[in-house]
């Protein structure tokens, strides 16, 4: 059995950081390989497929957080997590891109 570890460094890019909805995308990801993920910060290190553990990480926009991954598919479980984080961004909106809120209703002047 192949025990190959690779590890790579991810920036959270995305304004409100690594809450829920992409702490869930990131399991999900991380679930489809058999190789053991493991993400840390400066305080913890925790396993990359459970919600719970990586929720406590409380990523915020520009942590940096480290993965390893030990398995026969390690490098490829890699790739995809730093496309989801620093690529696609959780599918959210980085800081500078922050959409606004229009209304677009226009106002109505009573005639």
């Amino acid at each position: 059995m192949d025990e190959t570890v690779h590890q790579m460094q991810v920036e959270i890019k995305n304004t409100d950081g690594l809450h829920m909805r992409p702490a869930m995308q990131f399991v999900d990801i991380a679930s489809q390989f058999e190789c053991d993920i493991t993400v840390s910060n400066e305080q913890a290190s925790v396993d990359g497929k459970s919600i719970m553990q990586i929720s406590m990480l409380a990523a915020t926009v520009g942590s940096k957080l480290n993965i390893k991954a030990e398995g026969p598919d390690a490098h490829e479980a890699l790739n995809a997590l730093k496309k989801l984080v620093e690529d696609k961004m959780f599918d959210e909106p980085s800081p500078g891109n922050k959409k606004k809120n229009h209304n677009p209703v226009e106002p109505h002047d009573g005639n």
